[in-house]
């Protein structure tokens, strides 16, 4: 490992022999928070690299508080780049352990380094695909990319449950999941590569959403509120923050999944008698008007919505509502059915 110059000593006075004055940048030393908030993943993820590979901090001097120090930063973001061009664990360690790291430059340029942006890069061997675009995106939205292109997962449920135990389920869906979804399509439109990756962010965010969505056992409402995608439609992950939300606020609902059969949406409208229905569209083939003409009606009033950019160029008609935003979607919902 190799060190800056130590710089001469100051006029006026000679260092003692044999002993160089040393560097501010080879003092400075992080927290594993610290390092994890700069990579971009989870504290328990560094822990996991230092027992399993030794790659952790070189400073054994403080106790249980141990430090990374700057040669050991840049190790971990030899390791990072290297996941993210599709290695695997050992692969990466072996490859972080090896090779020589750069000298830090200055005391700022290592407190103050900016978070690497998720542009440009290649993930996977053969791939033929480009990086993550995410301009705009926040500190957790880049650390959740960087997680599920090294097909993190462990780190990405890690990241989204500290969003949304410290920011919510709305702020969470719309700063942090919903600009990496955008991303992943939008790689996938350019390359046809990355399914895999959004295979993953679906499953982590579907399961991030279920933790945080209580049972509702005495709701506020009389009669529940019915989520489900339109007939055949198979992207239904924006229903299970909706469905949070309102659990949340104690809002009874019933969720049916994807790829419903027209037949049994219509059964289960005739069966639940809802006070509303939420159906999501992700695609334009099916936001049908006429599924929506043919659904039963009840003996009591059933507010019927609509969302998903499937939607956008579609006929609403007037027997519908359109909802958009997730945080105006609870509002307006949990107003009709309360």
């Amino acid at each position: 490992m190799t060190h800056p110059e130590h710089p001469a000593a100051p006029t006026g006075g000679e260092p003692e022999s044999g002993a160089a004055e040393e560097d501010p940048v080879d003092r400075l030393v992080l927290s594993v928070a610290a390092v994890a908030r700069r990579l971009g993943v989870a504290p328990a993820t560094l822990r996991t690299w230092d027992r399993r590979y030794g790659l952790g901090p070189s400073d054994h001097t403080t106790g249980r508080h141990r430090k990374y120090a700057p040669g050991d930063i840049a190790r971990l973001e030899l390791m990072q780049r290297a996941l993210l061009r599709g290695a695997s664990s050992a692969e990466a360690a072996k490859y972080a352990l090896a090779e020589r790291v750069p000298a830090p430059r200055s005391t700022s340029s290592v407190a103050e380094a900016p978070e690497p942006v998720l542009t440009g890069g290649e993930v996977g061997a053969g791939s033929g695909g480009r990086g993550l675009r995410m301009p705009g995106a926040g500190r957790r939205a880049r650390g959740l990319g960087r997680a599920v292109l090294a097909m993190d997962s462990a780190a990405a449920q890690q990241i989204l449950a500290d969003s949304l135990g410290e920011d919510g389920v709305i702020t969470t869906w719309d700063e942090v999941v919903r600009p990496l979804l955008g991303a992943m399509a939008a790689r996938w439109e350019h390359s046809g590569a990355g399914v895999e990756v959004s295979h993953l962010l679906n499953e982590c965010v579907l399961a991030a959403m279920i933790r945080v969505t209580p049972v509702v056992t005495t709701p506020r409402n009389h009669r529940p509120v019915l989520l489900a995608c339109m007939p055949d439609e198979r992207h239904n992950i924006p229903l299970y923050p909706l469905a949070a939300v309102l659990s949340q606020r104690g809002v009874g609902i019933r969720q049916l999944g994807a790829a419903l059969p027209a037949e049994a949406l219509r059964s289960a409208v005739r069966r639940v008698a809802p006070a509303a229905v939420v159906l999501w569209a992700q695609l334009p083939r099916y936001a049908d008007p006429g599924a929506l003409a043919a659904l039963p009606r009840t003996r009591q009033r059933t507010r019927l919505f609509v969302g998903g950019p499937g939607w956008e160029r579609g006929v609403v008609p007037s027997t519908a509502e359109r909802i958009d935003d997730l945080g105006t979607a609870a509002a307006v919902i949990e107003q009709a059915v309360c």
